[in-house]
């Protein structure tokens, strides 16, 4: 493990010690837990995390401006509306969303043992109609740039300075006893400001919140919906906490954390209307 990478691995385990921060990991986990314990999945789970991820890519896609209709999503999720060729408008964004939350599903084991994979992949997932092909699965490199989340600030440079920030990130998603809840926050936010693509930062960062919530055990069932409870918050809220984040210091990254905690419990709440409507046979 780099230098950076054992110095962010144990930042992290401070963070998880901070009051404030194992409150929301506590509730984050009550919610989960209620959740996973709904009549509505004692046999139906995979109907109701299928459903989950509908809904997740829906709101992901939101959050970076591609507004659409849920049950256009799950359409084209389940193969009932074909994607149009050519994709324009917000449709290459939602199509990243989709296929992005699609993968995470696939990668909540391959996060931790094998990060760079997962993140390549969740990339490749999530650029694929957004980024130049040379460019999936790749971090930037020297001189290439990226536009987005720019109310954070300037992306750092790609090449030598980005590959150190990611070091941080890799090295997170492999400590396994760093909580769920804060690892997710942690790399969520790392992924937002170091920007490592040129384009899908934010479906990917999302998607990789989704995978290691589910992955570290938090959200067993995967029928939580996180990406919705940042929805719920709002647009102006999520990029707030991700610019706390980034200020320094313990109140903005104790900020984000706790604005993670309050999306997953939201999300829990997403999830039990799921399951409130499988269990009630009207889901769709």
């Amino acid at each position: 493990m780099s230098q950076r990478g054992s110095e962010f691995v144990a930042a992290a385990r401070v963070v998880a010690g901070w009051p404030e921060v194992a409150a929301a990991a506590d509730a984050a986990r009550e919610a989960a837990t209620s959740l996973r314990w709904h009549e509505g999945l004692r046999r139906r789970t995979p109907e109701a995390a299928a459903e989950s991820r509908v809904r997740g890519a829906h709101a992901s896609a939101e959050l970076d401006g591609a507004r659409s209709d849920v049950a256009i999503v799950r359409d084209l999720v389940i193969g009932a509306a074909a994607w149009p060729d050519p994709l324009t408008g917000v449709l290459p964004t939602l199509r990243g969303a989709v296929r992005a939350t699609l993968e995470a599903d696939r990668l909540t084991s391959d996060v931790s043992r094998a990060p760079l994979r997962a993140l390549a992949r969740l990339h490749l997932a999530a650029g694929a109609d957004l980024a130049a092909p040379d460019s999936l699965g790749r971090p930037r490199g020297p001189g290439q740039g990226c536009a987005e989340f720019v109310d954070l600030g300037p992306a750092p440079d790609g090449g030598p300075a980005l590959s150190a920030r990611l070091d941080g990130v890799l090295a997170l998603l492999r400590a396994d006893d760093v909580p769920a809840l804060v690892a997710a926050a942690l790399v969520h936010a790392e992924l937002a400001h170091a920007r490592p693509f040129t384009a899908g930062n934010g479906l990917v960062a999302r998607a990789v919140e989704r995978a290691v919530l589910v992955g570290r055990g938090l959200d067993v069932t995967a029928v939580a919906v996180p990406e919705a409870g940042h929805r719920r918050a709002g647009a102006t809220a999520y990029l707030g906490a991700l610019s706390a984040y980034g200020s320094g210091g313990r109140p903005g990254v104790a900020l984000w954390v706790r604005h993670v905690g309050q999306a997953v419990v939201d999300g829990c709440d997403e999830g039990t209307r799921v399951a409130d409507a499988v269990r009630a046979g009207r889901l769709g």
